[in-house]
């Protein structure tokens, strides 16, 4: 008996490949890269427009400053709003439904700050970095939805994943970048200068030179030199982040966006819903390295220096 169970759950997943295959196959031909290359018509419902990519977002509303993907960050921000708010409205000792989702979300972000940067410090860091992975997730999952970016007005898209505006991901670099160097701060006040300024042992060194120790303070003065510029470089990485946070989720998520056009142009059918997997996939991932930098580097800043 297990084995003729076997055998059909087997037959059943060929039958089910076939089939997915076969759709593949007609999706392709019956749209207009397949059509144009076996020389036939294509398919009505299977003719999708060429992606056309613009780096910046669109206007959909002329008389107003507000862009499609501004529009996509607000409806994120409801979304995660009403989520929270609907999950925690009618607490319940013992949780259930969508306040158990809750609870598990903000656990599993507590634990994951909380284990490199400490009970203390995990409570300075957790509202931001939970809130820049949420935000990003959000982002990304919503702009999933099919039918999101069809939807026009005076020929612009209407939405857009807010990801793929260079100046959301700016947004948040700048977020972290001000929050990180403020704990630094608040962690160890104005000692945490000396992070980036080591004039220490150039100090050093002169005064022993104007003290007429000069052999001892030229020894010193090529280790002081090397100090300044290590702390030059320390200021510069601190900047670089920001650069480097825009333009990695920026980068990951357009690249992603334009695949997804592509492959819905290319074949409409059945093989674009593995890229949409993988996009949800990537876009957590993203959101992750983000939140997680985030909190690397809060944590380097206030760690104290041996």
């Amino acid at each position: 008996m297990t084995g003729k169970k076997h055998r059909g759950s087997l037959l059943k997943i060929m039958v089910l490949g076939i089939a997915l295959f076969a759709m593949i196959i007609i999706s392709f031909i019956g749209s207009k890269v397949g059509s144009g290359i076996v020389g036939s018509e294509p398919v009505s419902f299977l003719d999708v427009e060429a992606p056309k990519y613009h780096p910046a977002p669109e206007r959909p509303l002329p008389n107003l400053p507000i862009t499609n993907t501004m529009i996509t960050a607000w409806i994120s921000i409801a979304v995660l709003f009403g989520l929270f708010f609907i999950g925690t409205r009618n607490m319940k000792l013992v949780p259930t439904g969508l306040q158990n989702l809750i609870e598990l979300i903000v656990e599993a972000a507590a634990n994951f700050i909380e284990d490199p940067a400490g009970e203390k410090h995990g409570r300075w860091f957790f509202p931001v970095c939970t809130t820049i992975f949420l935000f990003i997730v959000a982002n990304a999952w919503v702009s999933l939805i099919p039918g999101f970016e069809t939807i026009s007005i005076h020929g612009e898209p209407l939405l857009r994943s807010a990801n793929t505006d260079l100046n959301i991901p700016g947004a948040l670099a700048v977020v972290s970048f001000c929050f990180v160097e403020y704990w630094g701060f608040k962690a160890k006040g104005a000692s945490y200068l000396k992070t980036f300024f080591h004039f220490g042992p150039l100090w050093e060194a002169l005064k022993l030179i104007f003290t007429g120790n000069i052999k001892a303070g030229a020894g010193g003065l090529l280790n002081g030199f090397v100090a300044v510029f290590a702390g030059l470089l320390e200021i510069l990485s601190h900047l670089i982040r920001m650069m480097s946070f825009t333009f990695r989720l920026f980068g990951n998520m357009t690249a992603g966006m334009i695949l997804v056009m592509i492959m819905i142009f290319l074949v409409p059918w059945v093989l674009p819903t593995i890229f949409y997997g993988m996009e949800a996939f990537f876009g957590f991932v993203q959101a992750m390295i983000f939140g997680g930098l985030t909190l690397g580097f809060a944590c380097a800043a206030v760690m104290e220096e041996e």
